[in-house]
């Protein structure tokens, strides 16, 4: 290795002046130092492409589309719940519910006692003591204490009333309570709330005679 580095140093002495090679070797290192310096201003942006021969395309192989058809599954609906709902019962101290209406043409008070009795009887209970206010209503009327007015509650009637004949107020405020207890509160009728209206229907008759007003 060291004779070959020898006789090429000695043979390139021979071809070309030692000052000459010095300067080359200084040339060289300063555009070394140069290209070094000024890296990359010197390097192109855009290189020149190198053509590509292009292929012939070839044709597209489109395949036939293959559609599964779809599966409907069946809905399920989910059962609505409904609760019951709760009703207000009314509160018997101040009952403000509307009077059943008087039938059309009036019966006389024996008619209406009888159609309560026959209703007292089938075990129908609240439409016995329904009958009976009717005929505690068309008695007031009869002896005009009161107006017959669409819509007129318990209330209104007792108090229209106990203006005029102060002394049947006890009497309709428990008729007006057993009605609205049977009809809004929705609660079971008994033969005792028929038997306790009819005892009032009564007591109403007999309030009105004795203060003056014959039957």
């Amino acid at each position: 290795m060291s004779r070959w580095w020898t006789e090429s140093v000695a043979a390139l002495g021979d071809a070309v002046p030692l000052p000459l090679a010095a300067l080359l070797l200084l040339a060289g290192a300063l555009l070394v130092a140069l290209a070094w310096y000024f890296f990359p201003a010197w390097v192109p942006r855009r290189l020149p492409r190198v053509g590509r021969p292009r292929l012939p395309r070839l044709p597209r192989l489109r395949l036939p589309r293959l559609r599964l058809p779809r599966l409907r599954l069946p809905r399920l609906r989910r059962p609505k719940l409904r609760l019951p709902r709760r009703r207000r019962r009314a509160r018997p101290d101040t009952p403000a519910v509307p009077l059943p209406a008087p039938r059309s043409p009036e019966p006389g008070p024996a008619a209406t006692t009888g159609l309560a009795d026959r209703l007292a009887a089938e075990g129908r209970y609240a439409e016995a003591v329904r009958e009976r206010l009717r005929e505690m209503v068309r008695l007031l009327v009869a002896r005009q204490l009161v107006e017959p007015r669409p819509g007129l509650t318990v209330t209104e009637l007792t108090a229209a009333v106990a203006r005029v004949r102060p002394g049947v107020h006890p009497t309709l405020h428990a008729a007006g309570v057993i009605f609205s207890d049977l009809w809004y509160a929705q609660r079971p009728a008994t033969a005792a709330h028929d038997h306790r209206m009819r005892d009032l229907a009564a007591d109403l008759r007999r309030e009105l005679a004795v203060e003056g007003d014959p039957r």
